[in-house]
């Protein structure tokens, strides 16, 4: 793991619940979030939208970010699915308790 990805702070709802964003229909997102050549994420793609979701927990600056492309019913599903820097991915199972993987196992 990079000494980046180590010392980074991660972004974190105070609930999943506020996390409501789109469910459908593509999605562009904020140059502060995605700043790699132009791309739109198509939510009815399932790579797509493990590839958005990913850059926006990894890069998010605020709970805003969050709120606004992330879906709670989205994320819960794919969370085990997504590619994640280790750091991240314990962050929010620390905040979150069901996303880890034994409550998915239950």
């Amino acid at each position: 793991m990079s000494r980046y990805a180590a010392a980074r702070v991660y972004a974190l709802p105070e609930s999943l619940d506020e996390l409501i964003g789109p469910t459908s229909h593509t999605v562009i997102l904020p140059r502060h979030i995605d700043w790699g050549p132009h791309y739109e994420y198509d939510l009815a793609d399932e790579a797509d939208l493990l590839l958005m979701y990913e850059r926006v927990i990894r890069e998010a600056q605020s709970t805003g970010d969050l709120r606004a492309h992330l879906n709670a019913d989205l994320l819960r599903r794919h969370w085990t699915d997504l590619f994640l820097p280790a750091p991240a991915r314990a962050a929010w199972q620390a905040r979150f308790p069901e996303l880890s993987p034994a409550a998915a196992a239950a």
